[in-house]
């Protein structure tokens, strides 16, 4: 899939990056990376009424980055 094809290709196209990678010091970095941009993300969207469907993909892939985090790098299965 490539960044045309992202409805939301300013993050979805690093994160769709972030899951391919497989050296654990660049995945803890880029982990902790998206954290970042989410988190910039979804405080730019509290402030637009119209940005639910994009909070929506965001809090799905929050789940998804737990589970890399759990089973790649080891973190604990918080929920």
């Amino acid at each position: 899939m490539n960044e045309t094809e992202f409805k939301f290709p300013e993050w979805q196209a690093p994160f769709q990056e972030l899951l391919l990678e497989s050296d654990t010091e660049k995945l803890t970095r880029r982990t902790q990376e998206m954290e970042a941009i989410f988190l910039d993300r979804l405080q730019q969207l509290n402030r637009d009424r119209d940005g639910q469907g994009e909070k929506d993909a965001i809090f799905d892939a929050l789940k998804i980055l737990r589970i890399v985090k759990r089973d790649k790098l080891g973190f604990p299965d918080w929920e």
